[in-house]
């Protein structure tokens, strides 16, 4: 059976983490969200998966490949051009996507499912796929029923008894909201829906053609599912399934490493003396990272593999990606760091080179910076931070 990722956006809402890892490449635990996708496509039968992709396509490509070793067949259909020896993403939109691989030659020949490449899922696409065969539908939206006060950070689908769709509120003030249903960016399609898509024009499944089938009275319909749903579409979401996974609530994701502690695991060979930190878990500690002695770690944490944690540093409810080095008697609380860039839980960034603030937050692999006590002092209110001696 066939299916197909959607990977070609550049994840504006998820930077500066998207500056250099495409959106389905963001790590869950170490672990890609698009490999989470292609597991539960497997589970089900879809072993054909076309992926589209444009903005870091190579980051996705040399990943996964062919596909082989995740036991499926992996094809891609990049958007874009290269100028300059350099490749430019040019996305078509989600539905001119789908069009541009089937003008290409004809691979949707059958019910075929679609995924945002963005979110961890473990929907029963089975059951979903016999019941939008039963309603004869030509496209068939994998709804998901949310809180009331929660409906106004998401596209609400509303239906009638059958469950053919009505129409949709676009992040609906509380108050207003037709229905409690909300569109997850998993659908259900006939090939005829290519018919409905113009060529050569970028169009978007959601905005272009889910309102056009509506208007026109195909069958298109909603069918709401109790599933696990962790959306990483913006930075607070990342850190909410970060968070979500270490404190063992999502299904299917298991810690990796080894547990060395009551909640508190790590990957191979890393440097730390146990009985001189302090280290709280839920946490996670990557491969090759060293934990200096007199170092605190209070969880949910995630680090990444090769950083350094300096002693006298404290790391609290935050996400540190590889090769990040955390400065003596840094204070970093609810932040993530990210390259050059430390975010808040709120998707504020600082930009740290430019902030002078490689003092405290750096690559693991250059040579440190020094600064006096007096520079330090002025700088870390940036962050809120703690600086040496403090």
């Amino acid at each position: 059976m066939k299916a197909m990722i959607l990977a070609a956006g550049k994840g504006t809402r998820v930077r500066p983490i998207t500056y250099t890892i495409p959106k389905p490449m963001i790590p869950i635990l170490q672990k890609p969200v698009m490999e989470f996708l292609l597991e539960l496509l497997r589970q089900h039968g879809f072993d054909e998966i076309m992926v589209n992709v444009s903005h870091l396509a190579n980051e996705i490509e040399g990943y996964f490949r062919d596909g082989q070793r995740f036991g499926v067949q992996i094809a891609y259909s990049f958007e874009g051009r290269i100028e300059e020896g350099q490749l430019i993403g040019d996305a078509l939109g989600s539905a001119g996507g789908m069009k541009r691989i089937q003008e290409f030659s004809p691979f949707f020949d059958d019910t075929f499912i679609v995924l945002c490449g963005d979110a961890l899922i473990d929907v029963d696409l089975s059951t979903a796929v016999k019941w939008h065969r039963e309603k004869g539908a030509i496209a068939t939206i994998i709804m998901k029923s949310v809180p009331q006060d929660e409906v106004s950070s998401y596209g609400v689908v509303v239906t009638d008894a059958e469950g053919r769709i009505q129409t949709f509120q676009e992040k609906p003030a509380v108050e207003e909201a037709l229905s409690t249903d909300i569109n997850t960016g998993i659908y259900i399609f006939e090939p005829e829906i290519l018919d409905y898509i113009p060529p050569g024009e970028k169009f978007d499944i959601g905005g272009d053609l889910f309102p056009m089938l509506v208007e026109k009275g195909a069958p298109f319909y909603g069918i709401s599912m109790d599933f696990q749903w962790v959306d990483i579409g913006k930075v607070p979401d990342y850190w909410q399934a970060v968070r979500s996974v270490l404190a063992g609530e999502v299904k299917n994701v298991a810690i990796p490493g080894k547990e060395v502690a009551p909640g508190i695991f790590t990957g191979l060979n890393v440097n730390v003396n146990w009985d001189k930190v302090d280290i709280t878990g839920p946490v996670y500690i990557g491969g090759m990272t060293q934990v200096e002695d007199g170092a605190k770690i209070i969880g949910p944490t995630m680090i990444g593999p090769s950083c350094h944690i300096c002693s006298g540093a404290t790391v609290d409810n935050s996400v540190i990606f590889e090769y990040s080095r955390i400065g003596p008697g840094a204070l970093l609380a609810d932040k993530l760091v990210f390259g050059r860039y430390c975010v808040d839980k709120t998707g504020a960034s600082v930009d740290v080179k430019a902030a002078a603030l490689d003092w405290l937050i750096t690559d693991s692999r250059q040579v440190q910076p020094t600064y006096d006590p007096a520079e330090r002092q002025a700088i870390a209110e940036v962050l809120g931070t703690t600086p040496v001696g403090e």
